[in-house]
């Protein structure tokens, strides 16, 4: 399943990080919660820089079932 991926917004002041992926990793994923929604964060290189995208902002139990499917490799 192919998550829909999107340039990162900044859409609010503050973000909480739920959870998260070992950095240690290239590309590495966070839940994030933001103004009651929830989504995912990845992180990965591109052409030198860092390349940051987020899934929309969906309520927590839809999000939550996106990131296990991310954490068992169902989803990208």
């Amino acid at each position: 399943m192919a998550l829909d991926w999107e340039a990162e917004h900044p859409r609010s002041d503050r973000i909480r990080v739920q959870e998260f992926t070992c950095a240690c990793q290239p590309i590495f994923y966070e839940f994030c919660q933001s103004g009651g929604l929830f989504f995912i964060r990845r992180t990965k290189p591109s052409d030198g820089n860092v390349l940051i995208e987020e899934t929309p902002r969906v309520r927590r139990k839809l999000a939550k079932a996106l990131w296990s499917r991310l954490l068992k490799g169902t989803a990208y």
